[in-house]
């Protein structure tokens, strides 16, 4: 807990990016376990989250339809 007080956006991010990677997860369900984890409350965790990690959070919610799906070009 007292890791919490020094956590910060890029501290965050490289821990969501490990979960991710080692427990082959989505970064929704990475960013549930570190709040698990570092028992931090999800009202608070917004502070905490990167804008690169807030981007594939959001494309993986657009793909699991969560949210609607924006314009996006074809990639080939």
């Amino acid at each position: 807990m007292q890791e919490r007080k020094f956590l910060t956006k890029s501290k965050f991010g490289k821990l969501v990016e490990d979960v991710v990677m080692s427990h082959k997860s989505s970064y929704m369900d990475a960013v549930l376990h570190l709040c698990d984890t570092h028992e931090i409350e999800l009202e608070e965790v917004r502070k905490f989250i990167s804008p690169i990690i807030q981007t594939k959070i959001e494309a993986e919610a657009m793909a699991l339809n969560f949210l609607p799906k924006q314009n996006t070009l074809p990639i080939d």
